[in-house]
């Protein structure tokens, strides 16, 4: 683990996110600071969007440099990618069994997971993505991690669902991770900010 050069403010209420991330970061030098601010979300198809906007709008309410916001989505194939980025709404309203009820007993359980990571220092801002594809799972396991991690089943994982690995092995194959870590390469090439 490298010694912190960099102190970044990570715009999230999940304890589960900021942990996830926090562990990634360390890696690379980077402290991330939990910034306990509601996340402000807009509606829109496309999170590299939706987490530009909540960076920008967390810089401007906690007036801290710099910040990072995340936006993720789960995207289901045989279900036109829905939920998508209205996923956290999605779990929220129908859960794990609502979406597996939506797929029924399809052999078609393509899935892909997706991170946004956008950075605002004030000055600029830059937005860095990660993707993990696999499959849908016909039932939840696991009691890891958060959202849809218990019914999603990453590709090279021996059929195990992020639910099933601890946070070090789920950051060894996970969109977020991958998203904070092509963030943190870049950061490292930034001068720090004063």
């Amino acid at each position: 683990m490298n010694e912190a050069r960099w102190v970044v403010q990570f715009a999230t209420r999940n304890k589960g996110k900021y942990d996830e991330a926090a562990r990634v970061a360390a890696n690379y030098g980077v402290e991330l600071e939990q910034l306990n601010l509601e996340k402000y979300e807009i509606q829109a198809d496309d999170l590299a969007k939706i987490a530009t906007v909540a960076a920008e709008q967390a810089f401007n309410e906690s007036k801290l440099s710099p910040v990072v916001a995340e936006d993720a989505g789960f995207f289901v194939g045989a279900l036109n990618g829905f939920p998508g980025p209205y996923s956290s709404y999605v779990y929220r309203k129908l859960g794990l069994e609502g979406v597996l009820r939506l797929l029924g007993n399809t052999a078609e359980r393509a899935a892909h997971f997706s991170s946004a990571v956008a950075y605002c220092s004030g000055r600029e801002t830059a937005c860095f993505e990660g993707v993990v594809k696999g499959t849908v799972s016909f039932t939840p396991s696991g009691s890891h991690g958060f959202g849809f991690d218990p019914i999603f089943i990453p590709d090279g994982c021996d059929g195990r669902t992020f639910a099933e690995m601890d946070i070090d092995e789920k950051n060894r194959h996970s969109h977020r991770a991958l998203a904070f870590s092509k963030f943190c390469e870049w950061l490292r090439f930034q001068s720090p900010e004063k």
